[in-house]
């Protein structure tokens, strides 16, 4: 019989070679043992573990699969936030000399300073992920989230075998790697081939995937880790977020690619495609050398991604608007594709906008097989003449919805007669046959039946219980489309008189999560009245107009029976926003709606409107460009902001300042091209002091 100590010793020996024939067969491409062999080591750690329960730890590899089914995902905080990277608008290879100049210019380099180092990656289509690690075991997974608070996934992420329970070598007290979870192409085919046998085979609840990412990042988002393992998943490495200095133990390492390296080091893959370049024409070099090969990668990418490789230099650079100034993602140019249009269906939107849509014979474009693209609205699909039947141009960039660019020439050429018949726009609503109207300078038909059209329903309820507005944790898409159809919701007040019972005895709705479904429409009673307002859905009036709305009148009541003209005395708040307000709420069944809202407990505080004084600089529009010789530029928009000045970011003819630092660029140009006044920091603020802005000089 086997003693502890000697299980100990054969289950430490066990995990240590299958955590190295793992790497060598996930990681490496090179494999050592043959699968028998490797599953026979495996079975004989389980049976040590099962006789020796106290031997099964964290960074065993039996523990990469099963766990418990998860109730909820538990929220984590970043300790690091994880931040988005600048998207280069310039996807030419110009775009990189771009990158480049920008970074030159932050870090003041003269025009013969040498060269900027620079690490190249590749941007994976996938889901960002924050690996925890302490002692060098890993402890916690999260997804990024907003940035500042993600999802908790540890247990699925055990079940990627590229992911290392246990670093590899020496590791500090504590570090975060992060990178992206995906899914090879081959893999997801794979599964959809799958799922497809399951769903001929009668399986319930089964589905065939759109694409990699959505397969990937479902997978990890799963309660039960079960489900997670069965998927293929990969991971890379790219990035890091905490980690312990090197008084305590931490690297010292000076540049992003030492980084790099140290994460193959210790066990995770790092794309062989990431290389190192020096200036813009290495740059641009390999953006165009990866474009030639993205199309034959056994994953998805949708760009590059250029880094400042030296930390010291990204320490200089620092952040602007939550967004590294060292780094930067360089995308390809959109990715076409024919296919043939088989129909032109009406969507109807949450504010009831009506959109037309091309149903297309299936096309894999922009890694994605696409049905659906947009012909935007009725002028737009004229214009390009889109018809049922014809050969059409579909493009795909990115996460953006699908569209049709045009059709193709061959159909073009065909005789009236021969093509299907010219798009129109209905004239009623297909949902809930309400008049459709045209309003007068706008391109979009919109359905006049408000709440009652039942595609508005369940878009608004979605809307309403959104995590930015009320925020009804647990109301999801399936959720609110089978009580819409069952008729449960007909407005808003509806969701706070559904009871425990009613949503207890839906399909598929345990009693569990009834309960916290319940409890979570109670605790979304106590909101802020921004947070109402941005949630009734009212046409133009997004989160940072709904607070400046409550910042202004204080009281929901002002705000309802405010005048047009008392509603432009809002910050940000010009015609189309007050008009939209002024239509919504003169809608007796949307007041209607407001006070059962608030008769079913729904409550905020409110206070008394702030005193109005009159801002010297109202009505005025400046742009800032250039670097200013003491301000900031967000320090000087908040200056002219506060005055009441409107700071906008491009030239037009509408502006009346625009304020100029060093190297100042195209703005400036465009301003003296068309003769705004061109100020500098000097005159701005003695235009700020005088408390009125003199005449403008050109």
């Amino acid at each position: 019989m086997t003693t502890r100590d000697e299980a100990a010793r054969e289950a430490a020996a066990l995990s240590e070679q299958l955590h190295r024939h793992a790497h060598l067969y996930y990681v490496l491409d090179e494999p050592e043992l043959p699968d028998a062999e490797y599953d026979r080591m495996f079975q004989r750690l389980q049976v040590l573990e099962t006789e020796f329960p106290e031997l099964r730890t964290p960074d065993s590899p039996t523990q990469r699969v099963g766990g418990a089914v998860l109730d909820s995902l538990a929220k984590v905080r970043h300790r690091v936030p994880m931040l988005s990277i600048r998207t280069e608008t310039d996807i030419t290879p110009t775009g990189a000399s771009a990158f480049d100049a920008r970074v030159r210019r932050e870090l003041g380099l003269a025009e013969d300073a040498p060269q900027i180092a620079y690490v190249c990656e590749l941007k994976f289509d996938g889901l960002a992920m924050s690996l925890r690690y302490e002692h060098g075991v890993l402890v916690q997974a999260a997804t990024r989230g907003d940035g500042e608070v993600g999802e908790d996934v540890t247990q699925n992420i055990r079940t990627i075998r590229e992911i290392p329970l246990k670093l590899k070598g020496a590791a500090p007290p504590v570090v975060e790697v992060r990178g992206e979870v995906y899914m090879k192409r081959a893999d997801f085919d794979a599964l959809n081939e799958r799922q497809r046998e399951k769903i001929a085979a009668g399986q319930k609840n089964e589905k065939v995937f759109v694409n990699p990412r959505n397969a990937a990042a479902g997978a990890v988002r799963q309660h039960d880790p079960a489900i997670a393992a069965a998927r293929p998943l990969s991971f890379f490495a790219y990035g890091l977020g905490e980690v312990s200095p090197a008084s305590e133990g931490g690297p010292e390492l000076a540049t992003q690619f030492d980084w790099l390296q140290q994460f193959h080091a210790w066990g995770f893959p790092v794309a062989t495609q990431t290389a190192r370049a020096t200036g813009a024409i290495e740059l641009i070099a390999f953006h165009e050398a990866i474009g030639r090969q993205r199309d034959a990668l056994p994953y998805d990418i949708d760009g590059v991604v250029y880094k400042v490789d030296s930390l010291e230099l990204q320490r200089q650079l620092g952040f602007v608007s939550r967004e590294p100034r060292w780094a930067v993602a360089h995308k390809y140019p959109a990715q076409e594709q024919l296919t043939q249009v088989v129909g032109i269906e009406i969507q109807v939107g949450r504010t009831g906008k009506l959109t037309p849509v091309a149903k297309l014979a299936p096309v894999f474009v922009g890694g994605v097989t696409v049905t659906n693209a947009t012909l935007h609205n009725e002028d737009e699909a004229r214009r390009k003449d889109v018809r049922i039947g014809d050969t059409v141009i579909v493009r795909r960039a990115g996460d953006v919805i699908p569209e049709v660019v045009g059709v193709a020439p061959d159909s073009l050429a065909k005789p009236d007669d021969q093509r299907g018949a010219v798009f129109t726009m209905p004239h009623t609503c297909p949902v809930c046959d309400s008049e459709a109207v045209r309003e007068e300078g706008e391109v979009d038909y919109r359905c006049t039946g408000g709440l009652f059209c039942a595609a508005q329903r369940k878009e608004a309820i979605l809307h309403f219980a959104a995590r930015r507005a009320v925020d009804v944790d647990g109301l999801g898409d399936k959720l609110v489309e089978q009580l819409v159809d069952a008729n449960l919701i007909r407005t808003l007040p509806d969701l706070y008189k559904l009871g425990f019972v009613t949503l207890a005895g839906l399909d598929r709705m345990a009693e569990k999560s009834a309960k916290n479904l319940v409890d979570s429409l109670e605790a979304s009673k106590k909101t802020t009245l921004p947070r109402f307002l941005f949630g009734l859905g009212i046409r133009h009036v997004g989160e940072s107009t709904a607070k400046d709305l409550a910042k202004h009148f204080g009281k929901l009541d002002a705000i309802m029976d405010a005048t047009e003209e008392q509603l432009l005395e809002v910050n940000d708040v010009g015609p189309v926003v007050a008009q939209s307000l002024r239509t919504f709420f003169d809608q007796l069944h949307n007041r209607e709606v407001v006070e059962q809202l608030r008769a079913c407990g729904l409550t905020w505080e409110e206070h008394e409107p702030e005193a109005r004084a009159p801002k010297p600089l109202a009505g005025l529009t400046f742009v800032i460009t250039g670097t200013l010789p003491t301000l900031s530029r967000d320090d000087a928009k908040d200056k002219l902001e506060a005055a009441g000045a409107k700071v906008a970011g491009s030239v037009s003819k509408k502006t009346h300042y625009l304020v100029a630092g060093e190297e100042a660029g195209s703005k400036l140009d465009k301003a003296r091209d068309i003769g705004v006044p061109v100020i500098d920091e000097a005159r701005m603020l003695e235009i700020l002091a005088n408390g009125v802005a003199p005449a403008p000089e050109t």
